[in-house]
């Protein structure tokens, strides 16, 4: 069976949480985060090796409140976002105070991550299903078909919402093969009583179909994804213009791009469980009560790891 690596993109802080570092606040009866329950699933899938991609000003206490715990229980290496992660001959901006977005939060692995490999968000739950899903998809064996073979989860749009507040979603457009066409970012997405609905570019509230399927950043790649990454995020920082200090150089964007050149296919495998998150301070009893719900269902032990 082919080696598998978990990676979990852990760099960002909540600034619409609070402030606090949103991806290590407990929740889970023991004081559990979240990624405690994707760690538990991806290990129960098959997963052999978990990345932590975060920051050296967090290291510490990233291993205090979760390293030193999941390294007893599986193989743990750790890659560092940093915004002077540059190619040779780039620099960052004099303005410029964050890193520079999922694309190079997972470049940032290329010296630690040499297998088939999941990306995951830590402040996420995905749900058990989708773990197997891309864990399965990630060690078939398939025909080569000279394109690159990708994979990525795809939510229904109904079971990622949140009561409080507006989100993005990332719509898929698919063939009929279930080969991801494009990803369309919708925002101000709401629950309404009929389902869902935004606001459309003219300021019209327009119904979304509750059914479709999104990308919630749960992603499955073949370790040569890296040079494509690297090729690309010199590009990207070649085409910004003098004084941007916002851009992002997004992995869904890398993609994208490639799925529109013809050179990969991208695999949409359907989970019907429900995703949850704390994209507002706001969600986080929702959280802890869908916890404890899952406890009491009895697909989870009260005390994830003994």
């Amino acid at each position: 069976m082919k080696s598998t690596t978990l990676v979990i993109m852990a760099a960002g802080m909540g600034s619409r949480f609070g402030g606090g570092i949103k991806q290590l606040e407990p929740m889970g009866p023991n004081g559990e985060i979240i990624m405690d329950y994707s760690i538990f699933d991806a290990v129960e899938a098959g997963f052999n090796k978990v990345v932590f991609v975060t920051r050296k000003d967090l290291f510490e206490t990233f291993k205090e409140v979760i390293g030193n715990r999941i390294e007893k229980v599986i193989p743990v290496e750790y890659a560092f976002q940093e915004l002077t992660d540059l190619p040779h001959g780039f620099t960052a901006p004099a303005d410029r105070t964050k890193p520079w977005g999922t694309g190079q939060a997972i470049l940032s692995c290329r010296n630690v991550v040499n297998e088939p490999f999941l990306v995951i968000n830590a402040d996420d739950y995905y749900g058990k299903t989708a773990f197997r899903l891309i864990h399965d998809y990630l060690v078939e064996e398939r025909e080569n078909t000279g394109k690159y073979d990708f994979c990525m989860a795809g939510f229904i749009l109904g079971n990622t919402l949140s009561d409080n507040g507006a989100v993005t979603r990332g719509v898929c457009v698919m063939d009929e093969k279930h080969h991801l066409v494009s990803v369309e970012e919708t925002g101000g997405i709401v629950r309404t009583k009929d389902g869902a609905a935004a606001e459309d570019k003219n300021g019209n509230i327009a119904a979304i179909d509750p059914q479709s399927l999104v990308s919630m950043n749960m992603w499955g790649f073949t370790p040569d994804f890296f040079s494509e990454l690297e090729s690309g995020f010199e590009e990207f920082l070649g085409s910004l213009k003098a004084g941007d200090i916002k851009s992002e150089y997004l992995l869904p964007s890398v993609v994208d791009k490639m799925i529109k050149e013809g050179r990969a296919n991208v695999s949409v495998l359907e989970t019907k469980d429900k995703w949850f998150g704390v994209t507002y301070k706001e969600d986080k009893p929702m959280v802890v009560s869908s916890i404890n719900k899952l406890i009491a269902e009895g697909k989870y032990p009260s005390k994830l790891f003994k």
